[in-house]
């Protein structure tokens, strides 16, 4: 399925929207990202979804940014403005993680898109049980061989894809936590 382009107006299915804020949230979030990460930028966004839950990204942190931002004509000392320096490097250590993890994970999904279209490809025709009939015993090994060596290879594939999983979902739960704890604050 390919993109299509959207036409600019109020989603008026309320499930819709909340999935569209949702795709549309961590798209925003994942670009603020990329551009904290790549030039060094400190950004802040909060969002408040449909249901009017809040939702935050900020780095270094929220706080510190929208702190800048409002005291932007008073000199902020610059032991202030970088406190919590070690806080500053795990969060770029965490994002880049994230980056790293997410990067991993579109290629999963392009090997899965390939597999998938190998499958489609390679299925066997409707006599399959005719064709396996006709085969010597030398023939009827090898398939066995080859049959062995698939489930081999798609076991070790599922191991890899749930470490990969399990490792999104890792470096997605410290943000989350930071997320809420700035929420938190806010309210």
């Amino acid at each position: 399925m390919g993109r299509r382009k959207i036409e600019m107006k109020l989603v008026k299915d309320n499930s819709s929207r909340q999935v569209t804020f949702s795709k549309r949230r961590t798209g925003l979030f994942k670009k603020a990202n990329e551009l904290a990460t790549l030039c060094g930028a400190e950004v802040a966004i909060v969002v408040f979804s449909p249901g009017g839950k809040p939702f935050s990204f900020g780095h270094p942190t929220v706080d510190s940014v929208s702190d800048r931002f409002l005291n932007q004509d008073q000199e902020v000392p610059n032991v202030k403005a970088r406190a919590g320096s070690s806080k500053n490097a795990k969060v770029d250590r965490l994002n880049q993680q994230l980056v790293d993890v997410m990067k991993r994970l579109q290629a999963e999904k392009k090997k899965a898109q390939s597999l998938d279209q190998k499958a489609k490809k390679a299925k066997a025709p409707q006599n399959c049980q005719t064709q396996i009939d006709e085969l010597s015993l030398h023939e009827l090994e090898k398939l066995k061989g080859s049959l062995e060596e698939l489930r081999e290879d798609v076991k070790a594939r599922v191991c890899e894809m749930e470490a990969s999983f399990s490792l999104l979902l890792l470096a997605q739960k410290p943000i989350q936590e930071a997320d809420m704890s700035v929420t938190k604050k806010a309210n």
